[in-house]
């Protein structure tokens, strides 16, 4: 392997590893931009604590979950080469 190649494959690596973390927080931040809105829509403030959780909020985290799992998979993805 020359210098060459060697260079091409160590930007390649770090650009990867760059990216992944990039667009795992992205994903989360649309998460949560989500999770806002469908809190907002329903009448509540997203991260206010109440004594119990109306089942509207429980379908808003539900999808939260749901969204963040995804944001997981796509670093998980993102991180094997």
């Amino acid at each position: 392997m020359n210098l060459k190649s060697i260079a091409v494959l160590l930007t390649a690596v770090a650009a990867h590893a760059v990216t992944g973390p990039i667009e795992y927080a992205s994903c989360q931040t649309g998460c949560n931009g989500h999770a806002v809105s469908c809190y907002g829509a329903a009448g509540f403030t997203f991260r206010v604590a109440l004594p119990s959780v109306p089942p509207v909020l429980a379908t808003c985290n539900t999808g939260l979950g749901t969204c963040m799992a995804a944001c997981a998979d796509l670093l998980s993805e993102r991180v094997q080469l």
